[in-house]
């Protein structure tokens, strides 16, 4: 189990064809040899795994990592109501150039690129 720190920044969507460095994901989870979440290490380490939120305009937001019977979920108040589900989460390897879903509070799934993974 190793902590990471993972950046993670809007991909290239209809509004921004080139992405968008300013909007994305500062977060801290536990992977495993072969760059996936590991549960296992999340589950002693959970109050270390934060996220921060950025997007331009608005006030950044901190959260936690939160895993649920839903799956994986950036979480930035108690309980679900402002979740956000990340599509398949546990599948993909976070190195760096790789993408992911995450649906926002807007209720729009939108793509991130995982613009770097570095040790805590």
């Amino acid at each position: 189990m190793a902590l990471m720190r993972i950046r993670l920044e809007l991909a290239r969507t209809r509004e921004f064809p080139e992405g968008n460095s300013a909007h994305g994901y500062d977060f801290v989870a536990s992977l495993d040899a072969d760059a996936h979440l590991d549960r296992a290490g999340w589950t002693p380490a959970r109050k270390s795994c934060t996220v921060r939120r950025f997007v331009p305009g608005e006030h950044d937001q901190a959260g936690i990592l939160v895993h649920g019977r839903h799956g994986w979920a950036f979480s930035y108040e108690p309980g679900e109501d402002d979740d956000e589900p990340i599509f398949k989460f546990d599948r993909h390897r976070f190195v760096a150039g790789e993408y992911v879903m995450i649906t926002e509070h807007d209720g729009i799934a939108r793509p991130f690129r995982i613009a770097s993974v570095r040790t805590v």
